[in-house]
């Protein structure tokens, strides 16, 4: 049975402060045992002082992306072994942001990945359609394309070790979501494109639904057999609001 995975990204917010209070309401009411696993991923310039909040906890600390290289010149980015050396578990690979406003193609998100696994790191790879490509019938065409990039260079027994995040970029932020329905069309896609390569692992194979998840619909997403928890956004950014998602998440 896959345990079910309840990341929060919260991109480039937060504050000392509203670490501080976000992480104390988190932990303050975390039921006594839970069956999905949390993580949290903040902006890198928080991530000790995050990790140091949640020491002793069973919340996860994810980042939010990687540098493809180890070390070396290269000014403003952060190394997979430096992500490690601060406590992290987790860290976001191919978000729809990424790839979009700064432009990292398919080659650069599998390197990416291939570097967090190197030290240790569980990747969640984010693949995703726009809108244009989901009204044009490309949904699979491009999750597909973005997977296989993946697969062609860290060969599928790297799965056994990784997260997949299906994220809409039409439902990022915008406050649309895809259907209970057309979210597992897609997970169910990309668990049988894996399964080409190796059923065992296919079916073991997290893959996560994120795209304007709230705990008003998180219920009955997650209900669905082949989506395995949520990569939550803005909804992360709110305590009380993220741990409904989490309890969301218990009862699959």
């Amino acid at each position: 049975m896959r345990r079910p995975l309840v990341a929060g990204n919260w991109k480039m917010h937060g504050s000392r402060a509203e670490n501080a209070e976000l992480i104390d309401g988190l932990l303050q009411n975390l039921p006594a045992q839970t069956v999905a696993e949390i993580a949290v991923c903040p902006p890198y310039v928080y991530l000790w002082e995050v990790g140091r909040l949640l020491k002793s906890s069973p919340v996860a600390l994810g980042a939010q992306s990687v540098c493809a290289e180890q070390v070396g010149a290269f000014t403003g980015e952060v190394s997979a072994s430096m992500l490690r050396d601060v406590g992290c578990t987790y860290v976001i690979v191919g978000h729809s942001e990424r790839r979009t406003l700064y432009h990292e193609d398919d080659a650069l998100v599998a390197r990416k990945f291939l570097a967090a696994q190197s030290q240790s790191l569980v990747p969640i790879l984010c693949v995703g359609e726009t809108l244009e490509e989901r009204e044009r019938g490309q949904t699979k065409t491009v999750v597909t394309r973005q997977l296989t990039a993946v697969l062609d260079v860290a060969g599928v027994a790297a799965f056994a070790n990784a997260v997949i995040a299906y994220e809409p970029v039409w439902a990022i932020g915008t406050g649309k979501t895809a259907t209970p329905e057309q979210a597992q069309e897609v997970h169910a896609h990309i668990r049988a494109e894996v399964a080409k390569h190796d059923a065992k692992i296919a079916g073991e194979l997290r893959i996560l639904y994120g795209g304007s998840v709230k705990a008003a619909n998180a219920r009955e997403i997650f209900a669905m057999p082949d989506v395995d928890g949520g990569l939550i956004g803005g909804a992360s950014l709110k305590a009380d609001e993220f741990l409904k998602i989490c309890e969301a998440a218990q009862v699959q």
